[in-house]
């Protein structure tokens, strides 16, 4: 038999064994030209300009296969808030996603994007993105959960596991260490042993050990090395102290710079061999990279592709009906119902539909299909809902009357004839995102000149636009009662106007149906129940030490809940805040130890007069002989509830979450002493039980 006649194509339903065999088979009969073939992504520049610089127009290849043996190559879409391709369900961004505190509905969400990515083509995903929120002015903060690293790989696991249920391949982003976006190409991260470990980590590790199947690199430097070609990162953590056996793949475009990268621990360069390609065959045959080093590679991708390209599928076709279906449509509301975090309300809300005749909706973004930035995430979605056309729906087109930040006397003409008012404030695409320089396109409009004007980057206030503040302050003197809805992918501070506001809503984007979401919630005909998943301070100051431009910075043990209770501030908002139009009541706490977990139980019922959802926070504060976080997130779980329901619900700690690492052994240990088990979040008040080891 010839090459040319062996055909080592993926089989549904290979045994282990056979998948073993063949990758040997492959390896046995591959070229290293084929062998440093499968290193790199293939194709991308020329079909990207061939679609007009249309992102997500066309899978892309990214590493593996080889035609001659019938090797597959992987075929990868991105999108946090859905599939980057074609017109998929466009879901709540990944922040909005985390403030809903819910593994379950986010693991449904993975699932509907892995049954989307296989009905066009794809089967690898760079949907998880699990980077810290060091700071809210971050732009690309609405592509992550939130601040608190428990939180984030909860979610990002539920995520990866949701989308691998349809044989998708999940990748976590971005390793490690990327918080800023602006400077993301060239700042060199310096950081202490502690800090990486148990700060910036542990969220990727918790992912991967729950069966995430690779890894995407960074793009910024992490001690002086970049992190696609840190040897510290990819092997003497991921590989060496962690054990883990899937494919690594660099982000796209300048992901690395030396062939090295190989020896380091990247398995692929993506999305064109313009390192792992020519150079890396000549660092071969120079002597530079031994061979070894390309065949680790390549075992590690095939490992990986053929465990999911050989595994029974669930569903026995995947058509193109299922994209945006009607079913992931109510799936993107109802992530859009359980994101809204109510912020403050004076009992303005909810709004009763008998005595609101007229609704004033006001400031541009009410009007805007206004679902997260245009970079890599972006999702085209069929069609947006925004919270204008949902109230006219709702109320009726002659019971809206509408008016924005651009002519503010006309706004406030429509809010002193209205009953009450809501004003959508907040950001863009055009303001916080991706940062996407005017010479380079992932398929963003182009403006009135025909020019691509750069957009998205960080934030450089956290404050709301003067011209919305002004428009809050200018229809709140009418005497109208107002509602704020946010649109941010973080934290926006309210200090300037919040007394003017008879409720506020953080919104996020909200996605294809957060129009709709917002209706329900104002009239309540859903009951808020968004919790925060980052901490709203009252001075820009309480927040750690951000430059957008910096070239180098430092990374330390303190942000977010954990720095302000160090420094003795009290926020605005504390993470996990959020109100309802219900009251909750928790008793009961009972707390226990075994060799390998903390056991939590805690008893919850809803005392008021609607059904509601509350979200239940279990932080872990240490006996005080090491200086870590005050406290520390350790479980949670969100529980539904009929008025008058009560139920019991159970939380595990796994021993091993409650280690501090030790910088000297390079080790983990348990401090001795009394750990106090806090329960929290929303407006109740804390309930607290001790345990001892």
């Amino acid at each position: 038999m010839t090459d040319q006649q062996h055909d080592f194509s993926p089989r549904r339903g290979a045994s282990e064994e056979w998948i073993a065999e063949t990758i040997d088979a492959i390896m046995e009969h591959a070229t290293l030209a084929e062998k440093v073939g499968m290193l790199s992504g293939r194709g991308f520049f020329r079909e990207f300009a061939a679609d007009d610089k249309l992102w997500g127009a066309r899978p892309y290849r990214a590493g593996s296969g080889i035609e001659r043996l019938g090797v597959p190559p992987l075929w990868f879409t991105d999108g946090p808030r859905g599939v980057a391709r074609g017109q998929s369900t466009c879901f709540p961004c990944t922040m909005a996603r985390g403030a809903t505190f819910d593994t379950d509905l986010e693991m449904r969400i993975g699932e509907a994007m892995g049954k989307e990515i296989r009905a066009q083509g794809c089967d690898l995903s760079g949907a998880v993105c699990i980077n810290i929120l060091r700071h809210p002015a971050w732009g690309r903060a609405q592509e992550t959960y939130g601040e608190d690293p428990h939180h984030l790989g909860a979610m990002g696991s539920a995520l990866g596991l949701g989308i691998q249920t349809q044989n998708v391949m999940a990748t976590v982003k971005h390793f490690a260490l990327n918080s800023m976006e602006n400077a993301r190409f060239k700042v060199d991260v310096r950081v202490g042993e502690r800090a990486l470990h148990e700060v910036y980590l542990p969220h990727f590790k918790m992912a991967l050990d729950a069966g995430v199947a690779s890894v995407m690199s960074a793009y910024n430097k992490f001690d002086g090395e970049y992190c696609g070609q840190h040897h510290g990162l990819l092997t003497d953590i991921l590989r060496g102290e962690w054990g883990f056996a899937g494919f690594v793949h660099s982000d796209w475009v300048m992901g690395l710079y030396k062939p090295y990268a190989v020896a380091a621990g990247l398995d692929i360069e993506n999305p064109e061999p313009q390192i792992l390609g020519e150079k890396l065959i000549a660092a071969v045959e120079a002597g530079h990279v031994a061979p070894f080093v390309i065949d680790r590679a390549c075992r590690n991708i095939l490992r990986t592709q053929y465990r999911f390209a050989c595994a029974p599928d669930p569903l026995t076709a995947y058509p193109a009906e299922l994209v945006a279906s009607a079913e992931h449509v109510a799936l993107a509301r109802e992530a859009a119902e359980k994101s809204i975090v109510l912020l403050e309300n004076n009992g303005v809300l909810p709004l009763d539909r008998s005595r609101v005749r007229r609704l004033a909706v006001l400031g541009r973004l009410a009007s805007l299909e206004n679902t997260g930035d245009m970079g890599s995430s972006r999702v085209r979605a069929p069609h947006v809902v925004t919270p204008i056309e949902a109230l006219r729906a709702m109320l009726g087109a002659d019971a809206i009357a509408v008016g924005d930040e651009d002519d503010i006397d006309a706004a406030v003409a429509a809010a002193r004839d209205a009953d009450a008012a809501l004003i959508v404030a907040g950001y863009n695409a055009r303001e916080e995102g991706e940062y996407i320089p005017g010479d380079i396109t992932l398929g963003q409009e182009s403006d009135a000149s025909g020019r691509r004007p750069a957009i998205g980057g960080d934030r450089l206030s956290l404050d709301l636009p003067a011209r919305q503040i002004a428009l809050i302050e200018a229809v709140a003197a009418t005497g109208t009662p107002v509602v704020v809805a946010i649109v941010a992918g973080s934290a926006v501070l309210v200090e300037s106007w919040r007394a003017q506001a008879g409720a506020i809503l953080q919104t996020f984007y909200s996605g294809m149906e957060g129009g709709a979401a917002l209706a329900d919630i104002l009239f309540g005909d859903v009951n808020p129940s968004g919790r925060l998943p980052f901490t709203v301070a009252r001075d820009p100051a309480d927040y750690p030490f951000f430059d957008r431009d910096a070239d180098r910075i430092v990374y330390d043990h303190w942000h977010g809940y954990a720095k302000l209770m160090r420094d003795g501030i009290e926020p605005r908002y504390p993470f996990g805040h959020g109100l309802s139009y219900t009251r909750f009541a928790r008793r009961a706490l009972r707390v226990s130890a075994s060799d390998r977990a903390v056991h939590v139980s805690v008893t919850v019922a809803n005392v008021g007069d609607r059904p509601g959802d509350d979200s239940i926070l279990c932080h872990v504060r240490y006996p005080g002989s090491v200086e870590r976080w005050p406290q520390a997130l350790k479980a949670f779980k969100r529980v539904s509830l009929h008025p008058g329901e009560t139920r019991t619900i159970a939380m595990t700690i796994d021993l091993d979450d409650l280690r501090y690492r030790d910088e000297t052994a390079h080790s983990w240990k348990l401090e001795s002493g009394s750990h106090e088990i806090c329960i929290s979040g929303g407006v109740e008040p804390d309930l607290s039980a001790s345990v001892r080891f």
